[in-house]
């Protein structure tokens, strides 16, 4: 399967239901999504305030706050993230609320995986248009649309991980990125804080992008994390 820039985006599930959420989930993860889940539409709309999400899929019948409060509301906070609801109610009336409330689209349960993932991909590709641009810090250039980074003219060949972790600090060029911010977006909030996975995988992708060639990009910021800029040549 060729994979395309939406695989490598941090997704926001809001659903109370533990084996829909599980479902949902699971479903996305397979498919290299990073997945957060809160449980209720006050959390959802906490972590939707606090944390920078490609999308959120928020069901309506939620406790502590429905979705379409919820909806308003993280609208309200000026988050502007497409919004995919998610119902068992299928009335035209209820739809449009969720549409009134600040939603993108809907989805009727139940549902099948397949369609409900193509229906993630055609929001993510209508909302985030600029996604699909190429990237280019230097001599490295990442197409997010093919998939393929390139160096000084030398194609890398980078897993879906180091994929995903280098768009994400080609995105973010020139700031630093803690641990932390870096294992929410390329991984997800349940990530261990105490592993060391993200210094690994620097490891190993400045051994693809740096190694070899004329400057390095990738740098650390002792006692903070990491930065991806043009400096210090070798």
């Amino acid at each position: 399967m060729i994979l395309t820039y939406e695989h490598w985006m941090r997704v926001l599930v809001v659903e109370d239901e533990k084996k829909v959420a599980s479902f949902i989930r699971k479903g996305l993860a397979e498919q290299s999504y990073s997945v957060d889940v809160a449980t209720d539409g006050l959390q959802g709309q906490l972590l939707a305030r606090q944390n920078e999400y490609d999308l959120i899929i928020l069901d309506v019948l939620l406790p502590k706050q429905d979705g379409w409060t919820t909806c308003k509301k993280i609208r309200e906070d000026g988050v502007a993230a497409p919004i995919m609801m998610l119902t068992a109610l299928a009335d035209t009336p209820d739809k449009v609320k969720g549409l009134d409330a600040g939603a993108d689209d809907y989805v009727t349960k139940p549902f099948e995986l397949e369609e409900f993932l193509a229906r993630v991909r055609a929001l993510l590709r209508r909302t985030s248009p600029e996604k699909k641009a190429v990237l280019k810090i230097g001599d490295l250039v990442l197409n997010p649309a093919e998939h393929s980074v390139v160096r000084e003219g030398k194609a890398l060949r980078l897993t879906a991980k180091e994929f995903a972790l280098l768009e994400f600090m080609m995105r973010s060029r020139g700031r630093v990125l803690t641990r932390a911010q870096i294992s929410e977006h390329v991984w997800d909030m349940d990530f261990d804080p105490a592993s060391n996975v993200v210094d690994a995988y620097i490891k190993l992708l400045r051994q693809k992008v740096d190694k070899g060639f004329t400057s390095n990009l990738i740098h650390t910021v002792i006692g903070v994390g990491y930065v991806l800029r043009e400096e210090h040549p070798i």
